[in-house]
């Protein structure tokens, strides 16, 4: 449902657009940028200079966010995450390189680019004194919607405030505020929505909420930009990923590339009788190491298979009553390219 409305709404701005008013200033939601790119960056560099001395927070950035994706960028603290999207959102400016934004370069036309993107900062930045309701219109009235084309109680209900929209601000919990940020971003209906750490001190519930919430968004035709710490959360919500370390892009790759990449899986063996301690040399050549009542051994599948490894583990005397596998997660992939 509410992605049909969504679209219908498009629509009707779209006919509006082109009948009143070729340059409002509104994003073109439906004639998608022939690059099939949401975002386009290309020796991106962004250099601080205090006058004692300089630090290039982003290195020569290419970036290339496709249309209709989530796209995951993950990194340290300080790696550049929050400057490359600051740069997205024009506040701040970028020592060289370009950024384009649903094909409108930042620079060329920086009010239709900054109009075609939405964006969720890590602070909480909402006035105390205004209601959940005064918050999506004033920043409606902002963007220039119209009060015939705000979506104002059909925000409030995808981000559950409902209940809440005529309290005063100050009134919300941590996870409310951190769900009005979303709505404040989408007042607008961008093509584009970026979430700067958006489940921050949320608890597992709410946390959830936003999931569905970012899902539901993406399901209706918005590209979602996400920079997260919680690397599940990366891993259950991201088509494609970008790692970024020191001002340096290490990879950009879809998930299923990078789990990939991790270059090594993990057997497990319940063993007939446990072994004696300390274990076998046999098994210590495979670097075999019991925990929890079995025997798990790590291996990159393309030295040796888990049935070798099964055979070795049998001719080393042992028979095994079961067999499972684990596969790296995004962590892995994560404090292997960063280390």
């Amino acid at each position: 449902m509410f992605e049909e409305s969504y679209l219908r709404i498009l629509e009707r701005r779209l006919t509006k657009m082109r009948s009143q008013k070729p340059n409002i200033q509104t994003p073109n939601f439906i004639n998608k940028p022939k690059s099939g790119l949401a975002i386009t960056a290309r020796n991106l560099c962004k250099t601080y200079n205090d006058g004692k001395r300089e630090f290039q927070a982003l290195k020569s950035v290419d970036i290339d966010v496709p249309i209709g994706c989530i796209y995951g960028l993950l990194g340290p603290n300080g790696a550049g995450k929050s400057t490359l999207i600051n740069i997205m959102a024009g506040t701040v400016i970028k020592s060289s390189g370009n950024v384009s934004i649903w094909g409108t370069d930042i620079d060329a036309n920086p009010r239709q680019s900054r109009a075609n993107i939405g964006i969720v900062p890590q602070e909480l930045n909402i006035d105390a004194f205004f209601t959940p309701r005064e918050t999506l219109d004033m920043m409606a009235g902002l963007f220039g919607v119209p009060k015939s084309e705000r979506r104002t109680d059909e925000i409030l209900h995808m981000v559950g405030l409902t209940e809440q929209a005529d309290f005063y601000s100050r009134r919300l919990s941590g996870g409310m505020r951190r769900r009005l940020l979303v709505g404040k971003a989408m007042v607008h209906q961008p093509p584009i929505l970026v979430l700067d750490e958006p489940t921050a001190g949320v608890d597992v519930a709410l946390r959830q909420r936003l999931w569905d919430n970012i899902k539901a968004l993406n399901n209706a035709g918005v590209t979602v930009v996400l920079t997260t710490h919680y690397l599940e959360e990366a891993e259950a919500l991201c088509d494609q990923i970008a790692i970024i370390n020191k001002g340096d892009v290490i990879t950009a790759r879809t998930k299923a590339e990078l789990l990939e990449s991790a270059g090594h899986r993990t057997i497990h063996l319940k063993l007939e009788k446990a072994p004696e301690f300390p274990l076998p040399d046999a098994l210590n050549a495979l670097g075999a190491k019991w925990h929890e009542g079995r025997l798990s051994i790590r291996f990159d599948p393309s030295i040796s298979t888990a049935i070798d490894l099964l055979s070795e583990v049998r001719q080393a005397g042992f028979d095994v009553n079961d067999i499972s596998t684990s596969e790296p997660d995004l962590e892995d992939v994560f404090l292997k390219l960063t280390e």
